[in-house]
């Protein structure tokens, strides 16, 4: 059974390997509601004591820096995770029906928040079968956990990175060309995949769009044909862009798509 061992890395690379640990504990709570997982929970002590090795300042430091990554964890969640894509195309659908706040933002951010779930939670289960686990039942160390760990989030991000927006990142870094895509840091992956979504949601919002604006320039040619040019056309063509949305079953749809569009 391997030691757990402390290398004297740099930095910016425990800092990195924190932020993927980070991650991987959000991924698991997602991803093992079904199979009931469990696994020991670790006791906290807090003293102060007087430091007799560089080692022991090291570990305080490193559960500070943990402390304030968890901290970070909801934009975590929001940035490497699907939710980003899915929130943006509810708003959209939202201001295209123009139905202002209808459905609130709660039920939008919730929606999103438990499709984010299940799309992400093949990640989550492989992040805990292959890093989390074995590191806590002390089977590998914390170096190879975070390797193991990037795997799987490396490979859902490349996935749904457009290769432009990767370049983009890789050239404004100013760092060497990396032989292949698998070989791209995280902190050149997330910021590409971020706008990639960003794109992507932005896309399908102009497509959703495109129904319910021919619907309202009927509506308005209609009301000017007929000389009702004080009556508001969003007051008559609100009840026929509903009537069009559910008689499709536009949230089936809508959804459907959404979880078909990212790859896993």
């Amino acid at each position: 059974m391997p030691e757990h061992t402390h290398t004297g890395d740099s930095f910016p690379k425990r800092f990195a390997a924190l932020t993927g640990i980070a991650l991987a504990v959000c991924l698991v709570f997602i991803a093992t509601d079904a199979l009931a997982v469990t696994f020991p929970i670790p006791s906290l002590e807090l003293n102060v004591t007087t430091a007799t090795e560089p080692e022991q300042v090291a570990v305080v430091l490193e559960i500070i820096l943990l402390l304030t990554i968890l901290a970070l964890a909801p934009a975590i969640l929001v940035l490497m995770t699907p939710f980003t894509r899915l929130v943006v195309v509810f708003h959209f659908l939202r201001q295209a029906m123009g139905t202002q706040t209808s459905p609130p933002n709660q039920v939008i951010i919730g929606l999103a928040l438990f499709m984010t779930f299940f799309i992400i939670r093949p990640v989550g289960l492989e992040i805990y079968n292959t890093s989390l686990n074995p590191y806590l039942e002390r089977e590998i160390s914390f170096d190879t956990a975070f390797e193991m760990a990037q795997k799987p989030i490396r490979k859902f991000l490349l996935i749904n990175t457009r290769e432009a927006d990767l370049a983009l990142f890789v050239k404004e870094a100013e760092i060497q060309k990396p032989e292949t895509r698998e070989d791209v840091s995280l902190l050149v992956l997330i910021p590409a995949y971020v706008i990639s979504e960003l794109k992507t949601a932005f896309i399908i919002g102009f497509l959703l769009y495109i129904p319910f604006l021919v619907i309202d320039m009927v509506t308005a040619s209609v009301l000017l044909a007929m000389g009702m040019m004080m009556l508001p056309p969003i007051m008559i063509s609100l009840p026929f862009k509903l009537m069009l949305f559910v008689l499709v079953d536009g949230w089936h749809l809508i959804s459907g798509s959404l979880l078909k569009s990212f790859g896993v």
